[in-house]
């Protein structure tokens, strides 16, 4: 179920019902010169809804604000200020809450917004919410895994790359423009190896500096069709678990009881 889509009374049985959120985090940002600026958002959007009909939850809408600041150089980025963004998504998060939800699944569509859902899921323990986030941090399984290896035919993923591209020419094929993939594959540059091994703001422009990971030239909707299968598939198992989860939210009960009586908060 689309959040966008309910009428007030549905949307209340719909929590009443399902008790359970997923908000897509993706951003707006360059995929080579082929994939549309919204690429993450729209996968990850459409992956959750189509899980959401396999095991019922509600989506949030579109999401397009995180964490992109190495793709500021090119046009279309959007980009907000780091403490302006964490205000906004823990704002969002609460508004979430406040109509009802107990659990929110954060599914991540972004690369670069790992460490920022990382310590966001983090900052739960900062002040106590009447709700409990959850990340999943897996897609494929190790069988699932070794059947795209199969199927792949380029070794370097990382973005607009084959798995992406295929997976966009199944979701929107539309906005797709395959004749527009770069001729030569986009290999990392290595550009940071003179040190011992390091992240830095830097680090991905570093080795991608046209914000092109890997080879999109062997993509297609019929890959994309078993990728998007497959985490559709993993995602719903998710929900699911998640709707009978009962130790989370204990656990944090205790842990801000114990926060309450031991430190006099």
């Amino acid at each position: 179920m689309q959040w966008e889509h309910l009428t007030a009374p549905d949307f209340a049985k719909a929590v009443q019902d399902t008790g359970v959120c997923v908000i897509a985090m993706g951003v707006i940002e360059r995929h080579s010169d082929h994939l549309p600026l919204g690429t993450d958002s729209l996968n990850a959007h459409a992956i959750a809804c189509q899980a959401a009909e396999k095991e019922p939850a509600v989506v949030f809408p579109p999401w397009y604000f995180g964490q992109i600041y190495e793709a500021r150089c090119f046009p279309g980025t959007v980009t907000i200020r780091p403490t302006l963004l964490l205000e906004l998504i823990q704002g969002v998060l609460d508004e979430i809450g406040r109509n009802g939800f107990r659990k929110i699944i954060l599914l991540n569509g972004h690369g670069g917004n790992n460490s920022l859902l990382g310590f966001l899921a983090q900052c739960g323990l900062w002040e106590e919410k009447p709700y409990s986030l959850y990340t999943p941090t897996g897609r494929l399984t190790p069988e699932q895994e070794q059947e795209w290896l199969a199927m792949a035919e380029t070794e370097v993923h990382g973005h607009a790359c084959e798995c992406e591209t295929s997976m966009s020419l199944h979701n929107f094929g539309q906005l797709v423009k395959m004749d527009q993939v770069p001729e030569e594959p986009a290999q990392p540059l290595n550009r940071m190896d003179h040190l011992p091994p390091t992240f830095a703001a830097i680090s991905w422009y570093a080795n991608y500096p046209e914000h092109y990971a890997g080879d999109a030239r062997t993509a297609s909707a019929e890959k994309g069709r078993a990728l998007v299968g497959w985490t559709v598939d993993a995602l719903a198992d998710y929900i699911a678990a998640v709707k009978a989860d009962e130790v989370v939210p204990a656990l944090k009960n205790e842990f801000f009881r114990r926060v309450r009586e031991e430190v006099g908060q």
